[in-house]
């Protein structure tokens, strides 16, 4: 009970800020958002009333005799650090804003006179960033407590807590995704972003994370410098963005099965993306990204129908990932198609849909190092019959001609399946591509 009432209970702020007329225009604003607002003229006012109520967000303003407010933030920081820390800065107060970001560890800044639904915003989304983050830790905790409780249950409840136990480890594993794609991303809007399409899109279309990986292999294979990775990072993690406005049939739909109508709401969604973008200035070069990277080399694409080299180099290269892990997903043609049948598709394309060259690089990428691919927590090798050795460890189920099983995912091959393969692949005349799991000696 006492969680539940926690969850419902508004969220608790302290305005700083020694002008009056500045604390009341605030109130005001902020009078009917459902917090509960607590005021304080000066640093030690404001301590005062830390020391006494759970304030869950500080918003400060920079300047203010005595303690200012980036001394301010440094001690709520040192003494509540759960507590989330909010900068109102003037026009010309960087070196404040600079302070603060460095001694108080703030959460954003606002520049004074501020915009009424920004603020708002920037609001909402650290509560929900400082949510998310509570939810984890609690999550957290009590799967660790249902841990302990399991292994304290009879053996002949072995089928229950098997299943217990099963899901408990999908809960952890979605914590530990979550966590992880936050920690790589270190602008706020980004990770609110990413984490908002997450929860618009089904499980399946889910796809954020995966281009992230693939998109950061090739580009430390390209050796790009550290603006342009940087820039696909923040792509990677919001292309999909223009989509949150489609409705559940629209996004279940895949692109080769849609209706006129369906395909021009299709066609906006780079350029809407990009426009969601557009008032974060350090966005820029990823919303330009994002724009782009449904053009095609051979100027048949969309929103701008740009042609060859004027496509952007990161949008070019998105393209290429977010084909790859989509076909695999059955998000562009009515069916999931295999990692192999999606690199030859992506192979087949070069020239019309894809930049030539980078999809020859991409595809030998794919199939060399598998950076895509992770099961279990190891990473993945993609191989051919002629490449393996005995000992390795097959990591995803083998399915003949026919589509019957041939081996499970987890068996270890040894000199005499590595020639039984090879026998079978002369009777089919075709060559099969395996993902075995990837030991250091084999990544030499």
């Amino acid at each position: 009970m006492e969680d539940v009432a926690q969850e419902i209970a508004p969220a608790r702020l302290l305005l700083v800020d020694d002008e009056p007329n500045v604390l009341s225009a605030l109130s005001r604003m902020l009078r009917h958002e459902g917090y509960e607002l607590h005021t304080a003229a000066d640093g030690s006012a404001a301590l005062a009333i830390l020391e006494r109520e759970p304030i869950d967000l500080i918003l400060s303003d920079a300047l203010m005799p005595g303690m200012d407010g980036v001394e301010l933030l440094a001690r709520v920081q040192q003494q509540w650090p759960e507590c989330l820390r909010l900068l109102l800065t003037g026009q010309c107060d960087l070196a404040a804003t600079v302070r603060a970001i460095n001694e108080g560890r703030i959460y954003g800044y606002l520049a004074k006179p501020w915009d009424d639904e920004r603020l708002r915003l920037t609001l909402r989304q650290a509560l929900q960033h400082q949510h998310a983050q509570r939810e984890q830790r609690r999550l957290e905790a009590l799967t660790r407590t249902q841990n302990l409780e399991l292994a304290e249950l009879n053996a002949t409840l072995e089928q229950r807590v098997e299943a217990r136990t099963q899901e408990l480890k999908q809960t952890a594993d979605m914590l530990e995704l979550a966590f992880n794609e936050l920690r790589q991303s270190y602008v706020t809007a980004t990770r609110v972003f990413s984490s908002l399409i997450s929860q618009r899109l089904p499980p399946r279309f889910q796809t954020n994370a995966k281009v992230g990986v693939l998109v950061q292999a090739f580009a430390e294979e390209l050796g790009l410098d550290e603006s342009q990775q940087h820039d696909l990072q923040l792509a990677a993690a919001l292309y999909n963005l223009g989509k949150l406005a489609w409705n559940d049939r629209l996004i279940g739909t895949p692109a080769e099965q849609l209706s006129v109508q369906q395909r021009e709401s299709y066609h906006r969604y780079p350029a809407t993306g990009e426009s969601l973008l557009m008032a974060l200035e350090h966005m820029a070069g990823a919303a330009r990204l994002i724009r782009h990277h449904r053009e095609h080399w051979n100027g048949s694409g969309f929103p701008d129908r740009l042609r060859g080299e004027d496509i952007p180099y990161g949008a070019r290269l998105l393209a290429l990932a977010v084909d790859f892990i989509e076909l695999q997903r059955g998000m562009i043609l009515p069916r999931q198609v295999t990692r192999p049948q999606a690199l030859e598709l992506l192979r087949k394309f070069a020239g019309r849909i894809y930049d030539p060259a980078m999809c020859r690089a991409f595809v030998t990428l794919c199939l060399d190092k598998a950076p895509d691919l992770e099961n279990h927590g190891r990473p993945v090798l993609a191989l051919e019959t002629q490449q393996l050795k005995p000992g390795m460890v097959l990591a995803q189920d083998i399915h003949s001609v026919s589509g019957i099983l041939l081996l499970h995912e987890g068996k270890e091959f040894d000199a005499h399946l590595i020639d039984k393969l090879k026998r079978l692949e002369e009777v089919e005349d075709r060559r099969y591509t395996l993902l075995v799991y990837r030991d250091d000696e084999d990544h030499e």
